[in-house]
């Protein structure tokens, strides 16, 4: 199958934005009729918007054991941390991999591995700057800890960041999910903590660019070392 050129620009949309969208739409109509120039801006964050929203396909690599980024944006922190308490994952660091989500980039999250649900934990909390180390336990969140068929259990946590309001994870406990598929999105800018089974490597960056579903960052059954990368 080829892919066209208006479907490398014209993404579908998550139906959680519709309404924002519109909302966006009639404040720019407002817009015009007071000064043209100011409708054209609305325009330009109406077009935003929608492209806040999007919703690609993407095209998961299926080989067993790998684990996909289950966010759009920029690994901004690798380092072994200990998972929130209220998942269940123990007191002991894991290997965790945060990835930080701009306003530009796609904001709903796909499973990295695929396995079953077997916990889902909202957190209130603060709003500091998602790409801040802080922000993994000051921050409103909301956890799952998936139980991969092998019985070994890891963490992915939804982070709220400055401008971000509101989490949603639309996936419950006890129900099972194929890597990459959605599980939930965050509005406006946030970051997602992944927490690594125990051994496993991550094979991405500080600094790499992520794509959710596709770009793969550790192999649960690989013995590659944890990768290191260069700015070229």
């Amino acid at each position: 199958m080829s892919v066209s050129m208006l479907s490398t620009f014209v993404k579908p949309m998550h139906p959680e934005g519709r309404k924002f969208v519109a909302i966006f739409a009639g404040i720019t109509l407002v817009l015009f009729l007071l000064w043209e120039p100011l409708g054209w801006i609305g325009v330009g964050l109406t077009v935003w918007c929608y492209y806040f929203f999007r919703d690609p396909e993407r095209v998961t690599p299926v080989r067993e054991g790998l684990m996909v980024s289950p966010a759009d944006g920029v690994v901004s922190l690798l380092e072994p941390a200990v998972p929130p308490v209220e998942l269940g994952l123990g007191d002991q660091p894991m290997m965790r991999i945060s990835v930080f989500m701009s306003v530009f980039n796609c904001h709903v999250n796909r499973l990295p591995a695929g396995g079953r649900i077997s916990k889902v934990a909202y957190r209130p909390g603060k709003f500091f700057n998602a790409a801040l180390d802080k922000a993994s336990s000051d921050n409103e969140r909301n956890g799952l800890a998936v139980t991969l068929p092998d019985g070994r259990q890891y963490g992915v946590v939804q982070i709220a960041g400055l401008v971000a309001r509101r989490i949603l994870c639309w996936s419950k406990e006890g129900q099972s999910l194929m890597s990459g598929e959605r599980f939930g999105l965050i509005r406006f800018g946030s970051r997602l903590d992944i927490y690594l089974p125990e051994g496993v490597a991550p094979l991405v960056c500080i600094g790499q660019t992520m794509c959710a579903g596709e770009t793969v960052i550790a192999d649960l059954d690989g013995t590659e070392q944890q990768r290191q990368g260069g700015v070229r």
